[in-house]
Formats: C-alpha cells, structure tokens, sequence
C-alpha cells in the first residue's frame, strides 16, 4: 500500500466497471471527469461504474474554467489561416468580423478581448504552438505580429502570459456541470483557472445553494494563482498544480520551482495537493515510461506531494492499466528512499486540540514500535493533519460517512473506511479498531497510536492513547 494518491482521468467512451476495477486494483485512488470532452448526460453512466466498482473510489469533477478560444470565418475553418514570421494579422473578440485592410484576421470567444489587452503582451495560440506579439491597438480589433510560422485553426486555446483579462470564473456548461455533480453526489470540484480567492467562493456558493458536502480542489493554472494560492488556500480544499497550462503562462524553467513552492504551502496549510500533467505522457503510445518521467515522478513524490495524477494515458492511451500499474511502483520504490522526516515543518493550528494532537501522534509514531496511527474522525479534519507529517505509519480514518472516507483519497498515507460509530468513548474505540483487526490490517499485538474524541460524533478529537489494538479492543 502506498502512501501517494493516484488521480487517474477516466473518458465516457471507455469506463467499462472490468476496465475500471482493473485501474483500481493496480492503484488507482480517485477518478477525475474531464468535462471539457463530455457532458453530464454522458458521464452519468461513468459514475454509476466507478461506484460498481467501490465505494472507496473517489470522484472528482473537472471544469473548463474561464478559458478564451479562437474562431475563424467559415471558408478558414477547413484548412486555417496559415501566417509566416513578421505577418500583421487582426484579433477581434467581435465575431465575423472582417478587415477593411485587407489584413488576415480571426476571432476569439471573449467579446471584449481586444478592448482590454494592451499593446507588447503576448498572445499564445494552440497551448503555445503559435506565438503573436500585440502591436497596435484599435476600437474593433487589435494589431497582432507573428513571430513564428503556423496556423490558426478553430476552437484553439488563447493564453495571454502575464496579463489576466476579466472572464467571469464560471461559464454556463460549469455551472451547469457543478449543479449536476451536487446532485450526482460527486465528492470533489477541480476548478479550471483559479485566479483569486472569489473564484473559489463562486463555485461554493453553488454547492451551498444544493447543501452539497463536495469539497473544491483549486487548480493554479497561471501567475496570479501562484502568487494568491494563500488567499485560495482559505477557501478551497485543496490544489492542483495543473503543470499544462501553467508551463504555458508563465516560462517553463520556473515551474519546478512554483511546484516546489504550492507543494509547501499546501503541507503548512495541512491541505491536499495533486501534482499533474505529462507524468506518463510517452505512455499514452508506448508501453514503458522514459527516465525523465520517472524522476519526475519521483520529484513530486520527494517534494511531498499527496496525490499525481494522469490524463492522456488513462483517457485515450494504450496503455491506461500499465500506467498506473508503473505509477505505482515508482511510488512504492520511492517512498522506501524518503526520509524519515518531512522536509517542511508543519506549524500548529491555533486553538486546535487536533492538531496539536496529530503531532504528538506522529512523534510517538516515529519514537515508539508502533504500527499505525488509528483515527476515528466525522470530517477528516485529524487525519488530513496526520497526513501533513508525511509519516511512514499508514493512518487509518475510521469515518462515520462514506463522503468522508472518498475525501480522505487525495490525502498521503490516509487509508479510511466507515464503521459504525457509538456515543460511549470505550466503544467508539472498541468499534473502530475491531474493523481493522478483523480485517488482518492491523494485528492483536500491534501498538497502536490511537486519536479519538470523548464528545462523541462531532465532538472533535480530545484524547490520545497508546496500546496494543487487543487491549484498546477490549477496553
């Protein structure tokens, strides 16, 4: 069992219950739906599959987010608009729109484009295929020039590195989309683009509005992400740092280092993160990874990352069931070299018992013969703070809800399950252990590092004690 998460994304086309108890068996840990290629019709049947399969699995929903395409006129939309090095071409965010100088001239699907960009940014094409540089500013349109040679095809990506233009944070098929998960009963929103703290409260005040439990995974995707994941962090569950996007809008020497810096606030912070994009990409043809794809497997890992993840290779490649085997593997051998002891120092909550509590735990772990640390927990909260440390202990989340228990999926070395709580302090312990033994994870004789709560549900974690899981059992 390892302690770093899979994200594996999984298409409408092929979610087969066999295909998707396969991934599961080789490692797979949360399903994300990517829902720029489907819709909530379609991905119904895949989230009726993933819960065949188990209960366990955790299903994560992906917006589009505020994102600019380009549009050409109908006789380009064919074979494109093919520019060469030092071309004028005109950029409108007024469609069909055509030039009176007799310029080459395109579209995008945000009306107000050409008013807000200014003149020297750079308009990247195509996840940066095609480079343009603003060189003139009109009232209809904006003077672009081309810097190198390709074509401008339909319904491409726009980034404008450096500059943000003032997109709403959620489009109509996102709204939608998220309404659709509330009630699918989905247990994580991946948002697209997050800029700022406002763009994560837009999507809760959605899920409030259906008292939905989903939790929301930030996806920092440019600059300004980077520079207010603090202020998002107070908002949102988690973070992805989705490596694509970002490579695109910011130069691609600094993203190691971005990683390194979300990865740490993350663990300060005692949230969730997912590193993500191109970590098997040579896989999606081929049935063995390159080395660079191994090590930075291993980076993210060392760097103490939750949770990777894969998309091309489990949605559409060859080898979907042999990557996540690999990843995996990579993972196992990895955190046998970790060290001991995380890298980032873990402060403590103000005024939480848990997470003072979740540090004695993990010290005791580390000090003592133990060979666990068992929580009973009705939010995550304790063992989200555990999984901060990076132990080499497994923590087992006994959770009173299956919501929980999914959640948990995207925490490092977290392995939860649902028990059946009682009020009285003796038995809650007494249930939450008998599970594990009778299930062979933990045995008779094996000391236990136990966090509980003598407050019953809700009540918070209040207590820690250390013993044998018979004698905690029969106490």
């Amino acid at each position: 069992m390892k302690n770093t998460k899979i994200v594996a994304t999984i298409s409408d086309i092929r979610c087969e219950a066999d295909f998707l108890k396969e991934l599961y068996q080789q490692g797979m840990n949360v399903v994300r739906l990517n829902t720029a290629h489907m819709t909530p019709e379609s991905a119904i049947p895949l989230i009726e599959n993933v819960r065949k399969v188990s209960d366990k699995i955790a299903i994560l929903v992906d917006t589009k987010g505020p994102e600019i395409r380009t549009r050409v006129s109908k006789e380009d939309e064919e074979n494109g608009i093919e520019v060469s090095v030092g071309d004028l071409v005109e950029l409108s965010g007024i469609l069909d729109r055509t030039s009176p100088e007799g310029r080459k001239a395109f579209g995008v699907s945000y009306e107000k484009f050409h008013t807000e960009i200014p003149v020297g940014t750079k308009v990247l094409i195509d996840d940066g295929e095609l480079e343009l540089s603003v060189v003139e500013k009109n009232d209809e349109y904006v003077v672009c020039q081309v810097e190198n040679e390709g074509k401008i095809k339909k319904n491409k990506s726009i980034n404008t590195p450096g500059f943000t233009v003032s997109l709403p944070s959620i489009s109509e098929k996102d709204h939608s989309f998220i309404e659709f998960a509330a009630k699918a009963g989905v247990d994580f929103i991946a948002h697209s683009f997050v800029r700022n703290a406002q763009d994560v409260i837009d999507v809760q005040k959605i899920l409030d509005e259906h008292n939905s439990p989903i939790k929301i995974i930030a996806k920092i995707e440019n600059l300004e992400g980077v520079e207010r994941v603090d202020e998002i962090l107070d908002h949102a569950y988690g973070v992805m740092v989705a490596r694509g996007d970002l490579g695109i809008e910011v130069p691609a020497e600094k993203i190691p280092g971005y990683q390194r810096h979300l990865i740490q606030r993350c663990v300060e912070r005692k949230k969730p993160v997912i590193v993500a994009t191109q970590m098997l990409h040579t896989m999606i043809d081929n049935p063995r990874p390159t080395r660079a794809e191994v090590s930075d497997i291993a980076n993210a890992i060392y760097s103490n990352t939750d949770a990777i993840m894969l998309s091309g290779e489990t949605t559409y490649g060859a080898y979907p069931v042999e990557a996540v085997k690999i990843m995996n593997s990579i993972a196992l051998e990895v955190e046998k070299s970790k060290e001991a002891q995380s890298s980032i120092a873990v402060p403590l909550v103000d005024g939480e018992p848990a997470a003072f509590l979740a540090e004695a735990a993990y010290e005791a772990s580390k000090s003592l013969d133990t060979a666990a640390i068992v929580t009973n927990t009705k939010t995550g909260k304790t063992a989200r703070y555990l999984a901060a440390f990076r132990g080499e202990k497994k923590v087992y989340a006994q959770c009173y809800d299956a919501t929980t228990a999914r959640q948990l999926s995207l925490s490092y070395g977290v392995y939860a399950d649902v028990f059946t709580p009682d009020e009285d302090r003796s038995s809650m312990v007494s249930n939450a252990l008998k599970g594990l033994t009778d299930k062979g994870i933990v045995k008779g004789d094996d000391q236990i590092v136990y966090i509980g709560g003598s407050f019953g549900i809700g009540g918070g974690s209040t207590f820690m004690e250390i013993s044998t899981a018979n004698k905690l059992v029969k106490k």
